[in-house]
């Protein structure tokens, strides 16, 4: 480039920058990238009215936004719901056009101030035709690997950027105490220090915060890096018998050592924003509870990004929700929520804070508190320089490189439960055999293998919704040409008998679920798997590879098996599975949650008086890669080779030569 392009260049950026902050001649200071975020928030609200501040805090579900309403009411943010698409199967840039739609909506108001567009993307985008899903936090909680949680918390940023989308829903940070919960699998383990460790996912998804970086200041790094969402604040995974939504019974000491840990590290790594539960603390809704939210959170932690309620949220203060509308908005902006995703009936609700404001029921301090920490955070991700989406990073979605860190992941994830026996282990399993049998309801359906919160909000069912590899096709893809490969989902004894089947791999499981549909007092697969399970196991050597959201109802089934893998909900990579079954990689992983006997014992956890599981926390057996093995052995005998390597030589010259069947037979 020239002097004189260069010059061009510049006077074109100073005149842009001159429009974008004098507007139509009044220097506008929070308009002007150049002053600090701090300044920009204090003069951008000093102009701001009573309607333009209440209108900040209100999100609402896309179906209900034209942008007209983003206009008119000031709309602060936009979501789209579990599985809430601009159509079906749309792409990256339907994506965009979309959002920018609202977006132009937003910027059109009389101060132009950006929404900021949401959505679930808890294990990759999930909501998105094509994108990376990767396994669901319980699995990842299994690898033990907070450097693999970051890197998935990059590339889900960058797909998630992919589709003009700057905020996240996610890390849901729970602790599950017990697997009863419909969430369980939302939650990275009953330990809190493996939820704190994985908080690093946080890391991946805004980007790390400089060294100086004041602790508790919400940050994102880039136009690759999106706001996180830590949730659900707090102690929803310790409800009473796991139903969701429901009673958390604990003292302070209970709460703040199990529950509150993984807020602390999440608010000391920046995360931009905390969701509060749907649950209760010792019965006071969470949406409610000023001491926790206020006092804790925004006080004792020193938060200063802002706080979101969950989908409905204030509703459900009441019981039957929405009872007491006013009474419950009341209680929960006090309580220190300052976004409300409402999602629908945004009118009745921007009138009732209205007014609720008006008559002095809700002091304007902490409506000014609550717009503040919602532009602090929209200043600090820079969404007044890059309100508009483009579509630089469209081919990011679903990229072979997320793909293969997918992969990465499953294998990492898995747990190895039994493999046959010390002097003749199961796995690694065979490439080049005759013929071998893959069976059971989750080998071939990829709905299943990614469970809920896939496309829709309760997931799906077969192959057609989007785009991955089922187990059956991994090991179609694994195995020697030469090995036939036969599926058959529910088999009978006689099939099984008549084809002399080398081994079988059995894929059993629960169907996808999310939320209050997942909860289960029986915690049993979905049939006919023990059937499946019992009439293969007992006519040929069989792996089973559970695919679920928890440990189920195991144990009359272990003693027929030859080898058990827990493999979660491991999402479209289902080549992750087969690299450790047959040994491109060892078994690592470690159970996250305890597998219990029978649901008779739950709740339990690891340090419980009464502990007494099918399989313990941490549990795993660790095997070596084929690669390894081959390695170590060599490198043993390697020793040993000179004394007799003329002897090795002349042997290998008479299989050779002098004994070609001989030679033939050693060749297969």
């Amino acid at each position: 480039m020239s002097r004189d392009s260069v010059r061009i260049v510049g006077v074109l950026l100073w005149m842009c920058m001159w429009v974008c902050c004098y507007g139509d001649g009044e220097y506008l200071l929070y308009k002007d990238p150049k002053q600090t975020v701090s300044d920009r928030v204090a003069d951008l609200f000093g102009r701001m009215t009573l309607e333009e501040k209440i209108g900040q805090m209100v999100q609402i579900d896309r179906s209900v936004a034209t942008v007209n309403i983003m206009r008119d009411y000031f709309i602060g943010s936009v979501l789209s719901g579990g599985g809430s698409a601009p159509l079906p199967e749309a792409s990256a840039q339907n994506w965009v056009d979309m959002i920018n739609e609202y977006q132009k909506g937003a910027l059109v108001s009389r101060l132009g101030i950006p929404m900021i567009y949401g959505i679930d993307a808890v294990h990759g985008h999930n909501n998105v035709y094509n994108a990376t899903i990767f396994p669901h936090n319980v699995g990842l909680g299994a690898s033990r690997d907070p450097d693999l949680v970051k890197r998935i918390g990059a590339a889900t940023a960058v797909e998630v950027r992919a589709t003009g989308i700057p905020y996240t829903f996610a890390p849901c940070i729970a602790v599950c105490r017990d697997p009863r919960w419909g969430r369980c699998y939302e939650s990275y383990s009953e330990d809190h220090k493996v939820v704190e460790d994985m908080t690093d996912v946080i890391l991946g998804l805004q980007g790390e915060p400089p060294s100086n970086y004041k602790h508790g200041v919400p940050f994102v790094g880039g136009r690759d890096k999106v706001a996180a969402c830590a949730k659900h604040y707090v102690g929803d995974g310790g409800t009473t018998r796991g139903v969701n939504e429901n009673n958390t019974v604990t003292d302070l000491h209970g709460l703040l050592s199990v529950h509150m840990p993984a807020y602390a590290d999440a608010v000391y790594k920046g995360v931009s924003t905390v969701m509060v539960s749907y649950s209760s603390w010792n019965g006071e809704k969470m949406h409610a509870n000023t001491e926790l939210i206020t006092g804790y959170l925004k006080g004792t932690l020193k938060f200063k990004g802002f706080v979101i309620s969950d989908w409905q949220g204030v509703d459900k203060i009441s019981t039957p929700p929405h009872t007491h509308y006013t009474a419950s908005v009341r209680a929960a902006i006090q309580a220190g929520i300052d976004m409300v995703m409402v999602p629908f009936n945004f009118t009745e609700f921007v009138n009732d804070l209205t007014t609720l404001v008006k008559n002095n029921s809700i002091p304007v301090t902490r409506i000014d508190d609550a717009v503040r920490r919602i532009l602090l955070v929209k200043f600090t991700m820079g969404l007044f320089e890059n309100p508009l989406a483009d579509y630089s990073f469209s081919s990011e979605l679903g990229s072979q490189a997320h793909r293969d860190l997918a992969r990465e992941a499953v294998r990492k994830s898995l747990v190895l439960l039994k493999n046959g026996n010390k002097t003749n282990p199961m796995l690694p399993l065979p490439r080049k055999t005759s013929k071998i049998l893959v069976a059971g309801t989750h080998a071939d359906n990829l709905g299943y293998q990614c469970g809920g919160w896939t496309i829709t909000w309760q997931g799906f069912s077969g192959n057609k919704n989007t785009r991955g590899t089922t187990l059956l096709s991994a090991v179609k893809s694994a195995v020697d040409q030469s090995t036939e490969v036969v599926f058959r989902e529910n088999p009978d004894a006689e099939f099984i008998k008549s084809n002399n089947f080398a081994y079988a791999i059995i894929a059993v499981g629960e169907p996808p679920y999310a939320e209050t549909a997942g909860d289960s007092d029986k915690l049993t697969m979905l049939d006919p798997g023990p059937a499946i399970i019992s009439s293969t196991c007992q006519a040929v050597k069989c792996v089973v590879v559970v695919i679920s959201g928890r440990p189920l109802v195991m144990e009359p089934y272990v003693a027929s098996m030859d080898a058990l893998v827990a493999a979660w909900l491991p999402g479209t990579e289902g080549q992750g599975i087969t690299d450790a079954l047959f040994g491109d990689h060892g078994f690592s992983g470690k159970l996250p949650v305890t597998w219990f006997r029978n649901t008779e014992q739950l709740p339990m956890s690891y340090g419980d008086t009464h502990y007494d599981p099918l399989f313990a926390y941490g549990s795993g057996l660790e095997t070596e890669s084929v690669a390894s093995i081959v390695a170590r052995s060599t490198s043993a005998s390697a020793t040993n080779t000179k004394p007799c390597l003329y002897t090795v030589l002349v042997s290998a010259t008479l299989c050779l030569f002098i004994f070609p069947s001989l030679s033939r037979l050693l060749r297969r």
